[in-house]
């Protein structure tokens, strides 16, 4: 009697886990593959997981055209041929080793004339990109509208920054240099409208600056080893820069009196043309 028992009971396990569907997979979990039809994986198999997902490689930059890669080569093997030839020519500077060398030179000489040529015809073109149009200028009538506009711009920049800064003049007494900037000085502030403090060292006068001040600290807290010396200070921030030491011409004191500005300012700032991210 046991033995039929144990029959139907093994094939009503057997037709159930047949009819019954697979349970249906959350959202966001990946589905196990399905269970083999036979009732006894489940009792005597282990169905293993998906493999995980393989990292997708980064995509390679696209190599330049053939053309191209010869031409980097070529130039590779030329700057090494040109080397040791050169070094060949003066380590053993026969007539053969000199020749050879004199006439591979000759020949990047020419290619060297040919670009020249060629980025000229460009720059005629573009005058983005043509050097002429660019800085200052080497017409003499440009030259001279150049000029006129920059010195208006630079008196417009001093007269700003003559507003909320003071230059710092620190001398000597028994300082010839010192007595020479003097009168350059006092001119520059005319006409510029720049306050001038000046700070005497060792507690000699100077011409054109009776109230010169004396030295509380200032020239050692500078570390100041060489007069005349000039700082741009602007009182309400406390920042103080460097103008320059020595005797310096009006034109110089301008110069660098709004570069200085402009390095202040962001907008102004100079900046590089090729950044670490540009390769």
């Amino acid at each position: 009697m046991k033995r039929p028992v144990l029959f139907s009971l093994g094939v009503a396990l057997a037709a159930s886990c047949q009819a019954a569907p697979p349970p249906e997979p959350e959202d966001g979990v990946e589905a196990w593959p399905a269970a083999p039809i036979d009732p006894r994986t489940g009792w005597h198999f282990y169905v293993d997981p998906p493999p995980a997902p393989r990292p997708k490689a980064a995509p390679r930059a696209p190599n330049p055209p053939g053309d191209e890669r010869d031409a980097l080569a070529r130039f590779r093997q030329l700057q090494k041929e040109v080397e040791e030839r050169r070094a060949l020519a003066v380590i053993l500077p026969t007539e053969p080793n000199v020749r050879r060398y004199m006439e591979l030179e000759a020949k990047v000489v020419k290619n060297a004339s040919l670009f020249a040529d060629i980025a000229q015809r460009i720059a005629w073109s573009h005058p983005e990109l043509d050097p002429a149009t660019r800085g200052r200028p080497l017409n003499a009538s440009a030259l001279e509208v150049f000029e006129r506009e920059q010195a208006l711009a630079r008196t417009n920049v001093l007269a700003r920054v003559a507003r909320g800064h003071v230059l710092m003049f620190l001398f000597r007494g028994d300082c010839g240099y010192c007595h020479a900037m003097a009168p350059v000085l006092d001119a520059f502030r005319r006409r510029h409208g720049m306050r001038v403090v000046a700070i005497s060292a060792d507690g000699g006068a100077l011409a054109g600056f009776p109230d010169a001040r004396g030295d509380n600290g200032i020239v050692r807290a500078l570390q100041v080893q060489q007069f005349p010396a000039l700082f741009l200070a602007q009182p309400f921030s406390g920042r103080i820069d460097p103008v320059g030491v020595g005797v310096l011409s009006e034109a110089q004191l301008a110069e660098r009196i709004v570069a200085l500005s402009e390095a202040r300012d962001d907008k102004n700032a100079p900046q590089p043309v090729f950044g670490l991210d540009q390769r």
